[in-house]
């Protein structure tokens, strides 16, 4: 399903249900795969590319999501690189960047702006 609202093309990702609590899963829409997090504590949900810029591993959903200093994060499974979950930053200043995406939730359906 997909849907065009302001730019930008809401693709349905599954339910929430679907979903770990304070965890993430991955969501392949043609050639992309999208991790996205359901970040319980926070009440917040959050999607980013699924691929670790550091060695290009399809890895991100299955990382730590926390925070760091109050930023919503990921951790890489495999090398602990710290993402913002907001901005798709290293959070250690390095160079590394992942793509950040909207998430909505209607109705119970997770939808990932792209």
């Amino acid at each position: 399903m997909t849907t065009t609202e302001k730019d930008v093309t809401w693709i349905k990702a599954a339910t929430v249900e679907d979903f770990p609590t304070n965890g993430g899963a991955c969501v392949k829409h043609e050639d992309k795969q999208i991790a996205v997090f359901n970040f319980t504590r926070r009440n917040e949900w959050y999607a980013t590319d699924n691929l670790c810029p550091h060695k290009q591993q399809m890895i991100l959903s299955r990382g730590m999501i926390g925070s760091k200093e109050g930023e919503p994060k990921v951790a890489c499974p495999y090398h602990k690189k710290n993402f913002s979950l907001c901005t798709g930053e290293n959070l250690e200043g390095e160079d590394y960047k992942i793509n950040t995406y909207p998430v909505k939730v209607e109705d119970g359906v997770v939808f990932i702006g792209i």
